[in-house]
């Protein structure tokens, strides 16, 4: 009884507060450094592995919400460029986890026209994980709704020396001309080159940095911070930041 009390409050509050977000200024790109597994487990008393794995099961309840709420592209940080120095059977647990999710998901996303990308180097992927990835990639290719973009082994500083490298061999070989590099020539050479921007970044845990994250892409983002950790992250907790995201001015340095 109080299991569906509970449900029903839930659901009460998600369209309490659905009913005060403007349709028309939905975010286009939310990006969200998904923190606090490991303390959100170590609260329990569980390995640090049982948050991760919880943290998989917020993943499916937000990419419904944002496919449902219109939101275009959602980016999730999954694993940086620095996690491969955690314990090593915490690194192979994470190196799982796509894969798991990505085999259970893939019908119920192809179904709901979600399109999987992965924004990272896949290269230095475990080759089971490295698979898994490629096939979601190119079974929802087709799909043209919610891009649903994992940031997987990525770091953006490694991002932009990439892409400077990229841009400095295009002047090398005659192709671009340094008078005509411009931010836009170098944002088409980042990993998000397609994408937009991130219009609002989420991070959970009460953590207030970016951790080598989108360090280019964020430049007029709106940011919004919250003590909750990761697998306790709600549709409500989500709807929150949106309404909170669609009550500032965005100036993008102007007045």
């Amino acid at each position: 009884m109080l299991k569906k009390w509970t449900n029903r409050k839930e659901e009460e509050n998600n369209t309490s507060e659905e009913a005060s977000l403007d349709p028309q200024n939905i975010p286009e790109h939310v990006a969200i450094i998904m923190d606090g597994n490991g303390r959100w487990a170590k609260k329990r008393g569980l390995p640090r592995v049982a948050g991760h794995r919880e943290g998989m099961n917020v993943i499916k309840k937000i990419v419904k919400t944002s496919n449902k709420l219109g939101v275009k592209t959602l980016t999730l940080y999954a694993f940086s460029t620095e996690n491969w120095k955690r314990p090593k059977p915490e690194v192979d647990f994470l190196m799982r986890l796509p894969e798991r999710f990505l085999k259970a998901e893939l019908p119920q996303l192809i179904e709901e026209n979600v399109q999987v990308r992965i924004t990272g180097s896949k290269e230095a992927l475990p080759g089971h994980t490295r698979d898994a990835v490629n096939k979601a990639i190119e079974d929802t290719s087709g799909n043209d709704g919610l891009i649903l973009n994992f940031a997987l082994n990525y770091g953006s500083r490694h991002e932009m020396v990439e892409a400077m490298k990229d841009v400095y061999k295009e002047i090398e070989r005659g192709r671009l001309a340094i008078e005509d590099v411009t931010e836009d020539i170098i944002g088409s050479h980042l990993m998000t080159g397609g994408l937009k921007d991130p219009d609002l970044l989420i991070r959970t845990s009460g953590e207030i940095r970016l951790s080598n994250f989108m360090l280019w892409q964020l430049a007029y983002s709106e940011f919004w911070f919250t003590e909750v950790l990761w697998p306790d992250f709600t549709e409500k907790h989500f709807k929150e930041a949106i309404v909170v995201y669609q009550k500032r001015t965005r100036r993008f340095g102007g007045v």
